[in-house]
């Protein structure tokens, strides 16, 4: 079965192809994106029960929550791979659940993705992976896809590793190329998802100081879901905690450690 990251990656081609990757992650005024009263439901299990949630530009917002409360959910409706059942999704201003999927698919364009096991082709390189969207959504000539690929991967540490195959690299360096392939357009908003699971704990602060850095060159907004508390701590400038379909507190991680919530107490302790 295809990654949700690869559907994305592989959709239909739009009439607009875009000719210069500086374009794709211009920035407007006002947050990068609102979430108004979002519903989303599985059959009889209630996934997102009106939530609210807004992200500034340059932001880090860290997700957190018990599995199964809808964190990678959230992901898959801020890129539109699944629809909210009701609410409103703004990206830079713009409402995203009723567009078109050409419309969608140049809203995309503007955002990079890391899913959980970086979704890389196995039959492609590293340089093939990374230089998959620029081959298919920009006109940019083999060498202009070049140079831009090197600069990709010279900036997650990967440079020496073009002609590597995904099942030759660790756990960290997979992730490392799939942050690559993230930033291709120049996002004005990056998504990851667990970007340190499955990680040792030296590998795991490596890809947060990586994650550190690359906000610090880029100004995006980042949204991370996350269990690993350590991490959220050291990259995120706001926590959302999610529960039973809500945000239950919305704060800096000191404000969720002196939390006298119950939940918020128990999740801490649980995940400590």
């Amino acid at each position: 079965m295809m990654h949700p990251e690869q559907e994305v990656l592989l959709a239909p081609e739009e009439s607009g192809v875009t000719t210069a990757v500086e374009s794709s992650g211009e920035k407007s005024d006002g947050p990068a994106v609102v979430l108004r009263g979002l519903h989303k439901s599985f059959g009889s299990q209630i996934v997102l029960n009106g939530m609210d949630l807004t992200v500034a530009s340059g932001e880090t917002l860290a997700v957190l929550g018990r599995s199964g409360t809808g964190k990678s959910v959230l992901l898959k409706l801020i890129i539109g791979l699944q629809k909210p059942d009701s609410g409103s999704i703004l990206i830079h201003g713009r409402e995203i659940t009723g567009l078109p999927l050409d419309a969608m698919n140049e809203i995309r364009k503007k955002m990079g993705f890391l899913f959980q096991h970086a979704a890389l082709y196995d039959s492609l390189t590293v340089e093939q992976n990374v230089a998959f969207p620029l081959q298919r959504h920009t006109r940019m000539t083999p060498s202009e896809q070049g140079t831009r690929v090197r600069e990709l991967l010279a900036s997650v540490g990967m440079e020496g590793d073009l002609n590597k195959m995904p099942s030759d690299l660790s756990g960290g360096m997979q992730k490392r190329v799939g942050l690559a392939r993230a930033l291709a357009f120049k996002p004005a908003i990056l998504l990851l998802d667990e970007p340190t699971a499955g990680l040792d704990p030296i590998t795991s602060g490596e890809i947060d100081e990586l994650i550190l850095k690359l906000q610090e060159q880029h100004d995006t907004a980042s949204i991370v879901v996350t269990h690993d508390l350590h991490s959220a701590k050291t990259i995120a400038d706001r926590i959302a905690l999610l529960h039973e379909g809500n945000v239950l507190l919305d704060g800096t991680f000191k404000e969720l450690e002196k939390s006298d919530d119950k939940f918020v107490m128990e999740f801490l302790k649980r995940d400590s």
